[in-house]
């Protein structure tokens, strides 16, 4: 020490008052941004591959290629739109006159028979989970009595808060959770995720004084997570999965933690290979680091709740771990509920309230609000809480049962198809696919030709089918795992043929290491979903004297029968 103090005492002998605070301050500063830039949750690599691609760009001829590009691909989405609008016209002003409704149910007739997927017929992978006349016409009968509520009004609607109460709770005890569990009814999974993340970040600051918060999560974790952190300032800390069964790394995931770390996250199962993560030891690390551990079952929770009465029992997964402080489900996939309804349970009160937004200085008077939206459509509440009931235990676990068995059908099928595997062990109702042999793309475009729509994967390429109700129907699984068989056939015969069309373009946006590139590709569809011409062809508001349209309103005006049946 005494040879520092002596270099720094000559260093500064000569210098002026001035010079020596300047530069005790600029070393100071220095210092500080040296520490912050050290100790951001963002590895120093990650920054820097950020920094550069995001120089890169201003090169005068690949910022030219890339807007090229941008332009191109911009020109191809606003095709596609345009191919199933034009043909029926636009309305970009609001009319004059109102239209009469006969016009307008049959203008909704001819919308929705746009696109050439039969999702009612089961070949869609998800996004439609059941479809029965009985249950339509009761949630339509549902719907119109509470269209208009509003729990944000709870003294003028407490009915409607009554029926969200009792969801929650019926839920609740569904995950084998205590009189001590709560929750929330919300808009959507990734509402859930969000409202989990908000509250765990809210939590950390106020109870543990986190101010740089960080989420560890599996690469396999819902992008709901990454939406989550981009609106609350939060780090996302991904941790590999296993490269065999596609189950989150723990070793990994304990390095991962640190004093900052918020929450841990593990799915039930995972979206894109259906694997479940071992919940029970990812709990036993948030009780190792007193962390809270959310349980992402958006996907599969109104399966893997009643799959051990269906015959198919799993590991531990809810509330009766203790570490398990949170899990979200959606009652608007497995629970034959319309879409627009999911839960968040807490383990405990303390969470949830560090979930609420309150405004107590308003003008407008005292605002406190539950989830992300300030209005709430009563109406989804109340179809939620209906089709549960219609439902009931028993009714769940048939159609688990059946599910569950066509999955493994289709799963038991796949396995042996020569040039195919199949990601992990699928705990529930997706089963994911890839191929050592050709591009598994390949395989997706020409599934693609014979009606089927089936998710794509990346990291590494796959495909996926999200076994649902309707393919349990008579003769669809056996005709999936046929398609399936006859095209890997065909394509084994040259494996060696790189992908064609729109599936070539996904394929390729994985090997481009500048992933904002691919992000603005994705902003650019997004965009092209809303997308209008300048000009566009002039809606007609179709004919009254149509048969059909006589017909509907007869039937609207109709007490017994519901415009869903026709």
């Amino acid at each position: 020490m005494d040879v520092v103090k002596t270099n720094i005492n000559a260093f500064f002998a000569k210098k002026e008052p001035w010079q020596i605070a300047s530069i005790t301050a600029s070393t100071t500063l220095l210092a500080v941004w040296l520490y912050q830039f050290i100790t951001k949750e963002e590895s120093v690599t990650e920054r820097l591959k950020k920094k550069f691609f995001k120089l890169v760009r201003h090169v005068p001829s690949i910022r030219k290629r890339i807007e090229t590009e941008c332009e191109n691909i911009q020109k191809q989405f606003e095709d596609d739109t345009l191919k199933f609008g034009e043909e029926l016209g636009y309305v970009v002003k609001l009319p004059e006159d109102g239209w009469h409704r006969k016009d307008i149910l049959k203008k909704i007739d001819d919308y929705l028979e746009l696109g050439h997927y039969k999702w009612d017929e089961g070949f869609v992978s998800g996004a439609v989970y059941n479809f029965d006349a009985k249950i339509l016409e009761l949630v339509t009968k549902v719907y119109g009595k509470t269209a208009y509520t509003n729990p944000l009004h709870p003294d003028v609607f407490p009915g409607v808060c009554k029926m969200e109460a009792e969801v929650v709770r019926m839920v609740v005890n569904l995950f084998n959770g205590n009189s001590s569990c709560c929750g929330q009814v919300t808009t959507g999974g990734t509402e859930s995720i969000v409202l989990a993340c908000k509250a765990y970040r809210d939590y950390g600051r106020e109870v543990n004084g986190i101010e740089r918060p960080n989420m560890v999560i599996p690469t396999t974790a819902h992008s709901a997570f990454d939406k989550a952190a981009q609106f609350f300032g939060i780090t996302v800390k991904t941790v590999k999965v296993d490269p065999k069964t596609f189950q989150v790394d723990l070793k990994a995931m304990e390095r991962a933690i640190n004093k900052n770390t918020i929450m841990l996250v593990g799915s039930a199962p995972n979206y894109p290979y259906g694997v479940m993560d071992d919940i029970e030891k990812i709990a036993k690390l948030a009780r190792k680091y007193k962390i809270p551990l959310h349980v992402d079952a958006c996907l599969g929770g109104f399966l893997i709740i009643f799959m051990k009465r269906a015959g198919y029992p799993l590991p531990k997964f809810d509330f009766s771990i203790k570490g398990v402080t949170s899990i979200s489900c959606d009652p608007h996939k497995y629970g034959f509920t319309p879409k627009g309804s999911s839960l968040i349970l807490y383990s405990d009160k303390a969470y949830r309230q560090h979930q609420y937004t309150v405004t107590v200085n308003w003008p407008g008077g005292i605002y406190g609000s539950p989830t992300v939206s300030g209005s709430r459509a009563g109406a989804n509440i109340a179809t939620t809480w209906a089709c549960l009931l219609y439902h009931g235990f028993d009714g769940y676990v048939e159609s688990t049962k059946a599910i569950i068995d066509t999955a493994k059908y289709i799963e038991s099928k796949i396995r042996p198809i020569k040039g195919l595997f199949i990601f992990g062990t699928p705990a529930t109702s997706v089963i994911a696919m890839g191929s050592k042999d050709f591009d598994i793309f390949r395989l997706s475009d020409v599934l693609n030709q014979k009606g089927w729509n089936l998710n794509a994967l990346q990291f590494p390429s796959g495909i996926h089918i999200c076994v649902t109700n309707l393919h349990t129907k008579d003769g669809i699984a056996d005709r999936f795992v046929k398609d399936v068989e006859t095209v890997v056939k065909e394509l084994m015969k040259n494996p060696e043929k790189p992908v064609e069309g729109k599936m070539a373009i996904y394929g390729v946006s994985q090997t481009i290491p500048d992933r904002s590139i691919v992000g603005d590709f994705t902003r650019l569809f997004l965009d092209s979903l809303l997308f209008t011409p300048k000009k566009p062809k002039k809606l007609s508001r179709g004919d009254n004297r149509i048969e059909k349209i006589s017909s509907i309103e007869n039937q609207v005006e109709s007490n017994d029968v519901t415009l869903m049946n026709e």
